[in-house]
Parts: C-alpha cells; structure tokens; sequence
C-alpha cells in the first residue's frame, strides 16, 4: 500500500520549486504544465520539466499536462511519456472516451472539475488505465456558480459523488486543494472534512501544507498501537473459538479487522515513504 496523503503541485517554470520539492516529504509531486504555467512559459516550462525527470526522486512524479485540445497537448504528452514520468494527470476530463482513447502507457489521473465531469465520474473511474480521480473545485465552483463557504456545502454532493465513483472502481480519490496558504488553520479542518468524506489524500500547493495534509490522512503512531490491540483481542477471540470479539466495549467482526490492517499497512508505508525522503 503507497500512501498518497499528500500530491504536490509544483509549476513547470520554477526550476528552484521543483528540486526543493524532492526534500518536501509529500507522497507525490505533480509537475505542472497547465493551470500554474502562463502561455509564454509553457515551452520553457516543458523543458524544465523533461530535465528534473532525468533524475531519480524519492517519490512518485506524475505531470499535469495541458487538456484535450489545447495547443501544447500533443507535446507535453509525447515529453512526459518518453522521460518515464510515473503517471499523467489530465485536466478537465468529462467523459470516459477521452480517456480511453489516448492508450496512454503510464496511469492517468483524471481530474473532475466540472459538472459534466462529476456526473460522468463513475464511468471515468472504470476506464482502464485510470489511476484515480483528484478532484478540481476551483473550476467546479466557478461553473457551479456557488459562492464561497467554510464548510464547502455547494460541493459537498460533487465532492462525495467522486469519492464513490473511485471507491466503486477501486481507485484513489484525491481532494482538492486549499487555496489560501496563510490560513494552517483552515487547511487542517478541510483535510478533516476530505478524511471524513472518504478521500484517501489532499492535493496542496505550498509546501508548508505538505506536513499537515501527511498526518490528516495519515495514521498515527496512537492508531496504529489501537489497530495492534484490536487485532490481538480478535486473535484471543479466534483461538477460544469465537467467531466475533469484544474490544474496548465495542463488538469487533471481521470487517473491523481488515481496517485494522488497512491501518497497520498504511501507518508502515508512511514511515518508508518519509524514511526515504530523509535518506534522498
């Protein structure tokens, strides 16, 4: 199990941001060539990208690249592909066929963020060769028309549809990001809130979130002492015969148990994933 609790952006033309980005513990760094890079960057920003790809990283390194139909989409692709990128995150994507039809040979991360998207979601999802589905609500809100709320209530169904839409196919989902960098605060609450909606990580976009969106989805070494304690009361249950236990007042089946697992297998990857940053 690879934790993804944290997916980094990083623009395409700042060189300096993405080799700091190797010493920043996120789970994942998405190179960006779209949103965060202006039109008179983006060839400059390709080239910077096909150089920082030259060179090992401690962590999974997918590229955003430019949408369907764009003048730079051909390009970028052909570029992330031949320097063995470890997967594309394509923007925008509203429909399985667009998709399908790239017969990319790396994982595809499609982004939902837009209300077409959201609806098409579960057939998005099942697309081979899609990894996950990482939520965009920029965009989402705009062609929603909602306004802006602490608690994202205008997004909540899009947010919660594209959660079961992976889960159902059995890939990633991966919430949005966060966009003001000055409020800790309130970018650990979103996390909470992108935990309790079932999302399995948090796209950020400055690297002082990356700590904070590592230990919202991550578990902590309290839960994962739980799940050990757990897991020994089922085994004392399973040797006298017992078909369920009973651990701190609370009935425990098997379903429990493999979350406990789940949680030990998530806790163990998360001391590799930052044992080898430390090390890189």
């Amino acid at each position: 199990m690879k934790p993804l609790r944290s997916m980094l952006y990083v623009p395409g033309d700042k060189p300096r941001a993405i080799e700091k980005a190797r010493t920043l513990g996120a789970d994942a760094v998405i190179l960006d060539l779209e949103d965060a890079v202006a039109p008179e960057h983006k060839e400059a920003a390709r080239a910077n990208v096909q150089a920082a790809l030259r060179t090992p990283w401690p962590c999974p390194v997918l590229v955003r690249v430019n949408g369907l139909g764009s003048p730079w989409e051909h390009a970028d692709r052909e570029m992330a592909l031949l320097a063995g990128v470890d997967g594309l995150v394509l923007p925008k994507v509203e429909t399985e066929s667009s998709v399908t039809e790239l017969h990319l040979r790396v994982p595809l991360w499609a982004m939902i963020e837009t209300p077409r998207g959201v609806l098409q979601a579960p057939a998005i999802a099942a697309a081979p060769g899609v990894a996950g589905l990482l939520v965009g609500t920029n965009d989402l809100a705009r062609a929603l028309r909602t306004r802006p709320h602490p608690e994202r209530l205008p997004l909540l169904h899009a947010l919660s549809a594209t959660v079961l839409a992976a889960r159902a196919a059995g890939k990633v989902p991966i919430d949005a990001v966060y966009n003001d960098v000055r409020d800790p605060e309130g970018f650990t609450r979103e996390c909470e809130q992108g935990r309790t909606l079932g999302f399995a990580g948090k796209t950020v976009i400055h690297p002082d979130q990356v700590a904070a969106a590592n230990a919202a989805f991550g578990v902590s070494d309290e839960q994962a002492q739980a799940a050990r304690d757990l897991l020994s009361a089922w085994d004392a249950a399973r040797r006298e015969g017992r078909s369920v236990a009973t651990h701190r007042g609370a009935l425990v089946e098997q379903m429990h148990v493999d979350e406990a697992h789940e949680q030990l297998a998530l806790w163990e990857a998360g001391r590799r994933t930052a044992n080898d940053t430390d090390s890189a």
